[in-house]
């Protein structure tokens, strides 16, 4: 049977990153478990348990040494993917065949093993969401007074700056980004806590000796790279935290999927346009076409991670007692799955960001369009204040912007509401006068100080504080 004979996962095939679906590899996940079975016996050696050098050493030779064949026969032997595990391993290293595993249960590598994976991968993704916070920051502070027509309920609206609005997407990742760091500050392990989160296997392991089991939890804990563990656990660490982790990386998606819709809905406007290379195809059927196919592989992805959140919230409030088994063939897909999902989403939108194309004439005339209408509060203020009678004046211009209102939607017409100002002598308007009433810049409040001010104080500390993740270069597979 070939590759191309059974179903393939498409995140691993056309989207995730090589990095990170090494995180969530056998590789990676069962050299940890054995990792943690030699940090467990340099431990308890180094509290007395009667375990040698050699034993140790042999376990450390042997740590990438694993022999998957053996693994699934012990599996379909044992129907228990630990104790078919701990078997190679014992094979691979046969001094250390007594020892490996010693007090512990299957949640000492399994939970333990995840919750490691977990955050190499939240290490991956904070690297990319601060480099998609940093080219953003760029591109907003580079248009950051370029004038745009706004809009609301996807009607027109009073003006902002394409600048202003890329300082919304950039501030929603920068949301996401304080939940990333509250994550990682609230780092800890399950450590060793035995099969009901008694420690009752390792107090019999050390003569009922507190202090030293207290201390091969922390020893444990230490060597793993952790600096505390969860206080209390049943078997397993709580499954909330699972929660937390999907939270996370959903709020990321949340985010993304706004500026991928943005950008789908400006680019059906042509104000912008995401890249789109020499040989791209836009539709099998239709060549003209340059469809927003990133930003909408963006809104897709995301919306799948987003569903994945029931997942864990459902698991942490169906944990019966001290555990249950039916998290695990749920956690073994979907915690995966999501990382997957997010790291492709953050390639992707860094991506689009990178290359983002601002068509300015289009912009202009979009705001040419609609501008007449916003500026008749000022032309009426205009021309009050050179002697004209406001309530007569309010209602020449309701009735100028309905006519030209109706011409424009019924008949295809241009907006011609400001000839039609000028032309009544009621107004007193000079040429003149309505070029200085009609400046875009006028109408755009202080949404370039806004977006500099917020870029200032808010995002670029944050970009100062980790310029050691800044660098990556985003190549689409599809």
């Amino acid at each position: 049977m070939n590759n191309h004979s059974v179903y393939s996962n498409p995140l691993a095939e056309r989207y995730a990153s090589t990095e990170m679906l090494h995180v969530f590899s056998d590789d990676n996940k069962f050299s940890t478990w054995r990792k943690l079975w030699v940090a467990l016996a340099e431990s308890e050696k180094e509290l007395g348990i009667n375990i040698t050098d050699e034993q140790i050493a042999q376990m450390k030779e042997n740590l990438y040494n694993i022999d998957y064949e053996k693994a699934a026969e012990y599996e379909k032997k044992f129907r228990h993917d630990v104790m078919a595990h701990i078997h190679t391993f014992a094979e691979a290293a046969p001094n250390a065949k007594g020892i490996i595993h010693a007090g512990a249960t299957s949640a000492f590598v399994g939970d333990n093993t995840d919750i490691i994976l977990m955050y190499q991968g939240i290490g991956i993704i904070k690297r990319k969401l601060v480099n998609t916070i940093s080219a953003l920051s760029d591109f907003a502070l580079k248009y950051k007074d370029m004038p745009a027509l706004g809009f609301t309920h996807f009607q027109p609206a009073q003006l902002t700056t394409v600048g202003k609005r890329a300082a919304l997407w950039l501030s929603d990742f920068m949301l996401d980004m304080e939940e990333l760091q509250f994550v990682e500050k609230s780092a800890r392990l399950r450590g060793v806590k035995g099969t009901t989160g008694t420690q009752a296997s390792f107090m019999e392991l050390f003569d009922n000796d507190e202090d030293k089991v207290k201390k091969l939890n922390k020893l444990v804990v230490k060597k793993m790279g952790f600096c505390d563990d969860f206080p209390i656990t049943g078997q397993t660490y709580p499954r909330k935290f699972d929660s937390r982790i999907l939270n996370l990386l959903s709020s990321i998606s949340q985010s993304a999927h706004k500026f991928a819709c943005d950008m789908r809905l400006l680019q059906g406007l042509k104000e912008l346009e995401e890249p789109f290379e020499k040989n791209q195809v836009g539709s099998s059927a239709m060549a003209y076409k340059r469809n927003p196919m990133r930003s909408e592989r963006v809104c897709s992805l995301a919306r799948y991670v987003q569903t994945l959140t029931m997942n864990t919230a459902m698991t942490a409030s169906t944990q019966w007692l001290e555990r249950t088994l039916d998290d695990s063939a749920n956690k073994r897909i979907t915690i995966p799955q999501a990382f997957l999902a997010v790291d492709a989403i953050l390639g992707i939108v860094f991506n689009i960001v990178s290359g983002i194309e601002v068509n300015e004439k289009v912009i202009q005339k979009n705001i040419q369009r609609e501008l007449p209408f916003m500026a008749t509060e000022n032309i009426l203020m205009h021309a009050v204040s050179k002697g004209g009678d406001r309530q007569k004046l309010h209602e020449k211009i309701r009735q100028y912007s309905m006519k030209a209102g109706y011409e424009i939607k019924k008949e295809g017409k241009e907006n011609n509401l400001l000839y039609m100002i000028a032309e009544d002598p009621e107004f007193m308007l000079t040429n003149e006068d309505i070029d200085k009433i009609l400046d875009p810049v006028k109408f755009t409040g202080r949404s370039g100080a806004i977006t500099q001010e917020y870029i200032t104080e808010k995002v670029l500390p944050l970009i100062k504080e980790n310029e050691s993740l800044l660098g990556i270069d985003y190549n689409l597979k599809v």
